[in-house]
């Protein structure tokens, strides 16, 4: 299925044109919250077990 479907309305074309600018919002969003690895792999000391050693 192409997209390009002669027979669509204008109004379906709209939609769907908007459909398909939310979604680009929606991942640039994404992408910029997203957190880089490195970020989300660093050692983070737990509280609890440090508790435990003292």
């Amino acid at each position: 299925m192409s997209g390009d479907v002669p027979d669509q309305s204008k109004g379906e074309q709209i939609q769907q044109a908007e459909r398909e600018a939310a979604r680009q919002r929606i991942l640039a969003q994404a992408e910029a919250d997203r957190l880089p690895a490195e970020e989300t792999t660093r050692a983070v000391p737990d509280r609890r077990w440090r508790r435990g050693q003292r």
